[in-house]
């Protein structure tokens, strides 16, 4: 079985992302649930890719008091199909891996979307997700600092320690309006639902990636910086309904905003950066397709045996 690497999952991410704006993968319509308790929330998210034959879904849950029990909020399972007979192939857990393609899928983005000299990365969030952002991005940009923002100063000081020991980095905690201002790229990594922070500390030619919104009524980015930001998603249709740009959805409808898929700057059908200047914002829905890919490649000489 192949190990689960940054590389591994930048390359799975981008074919899956690839394979969208082709047209030869596609997604279904995201199932949301909830468990006992409101609290408790599951989604279910599938697809398929014709030409790699990949067909699957994805479960992934939130029981957020589980923590007190001392268990993860957060699970994850992948299921992969057999494209001849529609027979279960695969079963992965992947609560760690769903957090190394969520970077992946941001780091994809940013490699594309952010200044190349880029050397200041800002996270607001220090859960589990946001090493994994640090990580990723810290891959595929020459960043140099990290400042980090949390309601949280032990989980914010805690990730602040783990980055100086893993990464030739500088990291600092830093209040939201900080790490906004003074941000080359600003990550919010939280399960908001109100904005978090103010249009105007968001500065010229910086990139933001939004991943914490995957349901509806949840909010990370202040609506009037996507109106002078050139806009960015995993899959649209996603994005409008549970994604960032839900916010926005009447104005990229109506065309006054325009939402630019990334597989499409991949292949080179849209433009990406233009300009120092650009404000860029990527939203990270998370597509069911990225976790196919990767799990596939993880399990590729095991499913060729079958």
């Amino acid at each position: 079985m192949a190990r689960a690497t940054l590389s591994l999952a930048f390359d799975a991410v981008a074919a899956a992302f690839i394979d969208l704006a082709r047209g030869s993968a596609t997604v279904n319509p995201v199932v949301m649930g909830e468990g006992v308790l409101p609290c408790d929330t599951f989604s279910i998210k599938s697809g398929m890719a014709r030409g790699a034959r990949i067909v699957g879904l994805k479960v992934g849950s939130y029981w957020p008091d589980n923590e007190a029990h001392g268990m993860p909020r957060h699970s994850s399972s992948i299921l992969l199909l057999n494209p001849d007979t529609g027979e279960l192939m695969a079963v992965v857990q992947a609560r760690g891996l769903n957090g190394l393609r969520t970077a992946a899928a941001d780091a994809v983005a940013a490699a594309h979307l952010a200044r190349p000299d880029s050397e200041t990365l800002a996270v607001i969030g220090a859960g589990h997700q946001a090493a994994h952002e640090v990580r990723a991005i810290c891959a595929v940009l020459p960043i140099k600092r990290v400042l980090i923002s949390s309601r949280t100063r032990t989980s914010a000081t805690a990730l602040r320690d783990r980055v100086q020991s893993e990464l030739a980095v500088e990291a600092s905690v830093v209040n939201v309006e900080q790490g906004a201002r003074e941000a080359d790229v600003l990550v919010t990594v939280t399960p908001s639902n109100v904005p978090l922070f103010e249009d105007g500390w968001i500065t010229p030619g910086t990139h933001v990636a939004s991943m914490g919104s995957d349901r509806v009524g949840k909010q990370e980015l202040p609506p009037k910086l996507l109106a002078r930001a050139r806009l960015f998603c995993d899959l649209l249709s996603q994005s409008l309904t549970i994604g960032e740009f839900q916010h926005v959805r009447a104005a990229v409808e109506s065309g006054s905003l325009r939402v630019t898929a990334i597989g499409s700057v991949l292949i080179g059908d849209s433009p990406g950066r233009q300009s120092r200047e650009d404000i860029t914002v990527f939203d990270s829905s998370g597509v069911a397709l990225q976790d196919l890919f990767v799990a596939s490649r993880i399990l590729e000489p095991e499913l060729a045996a079958l």
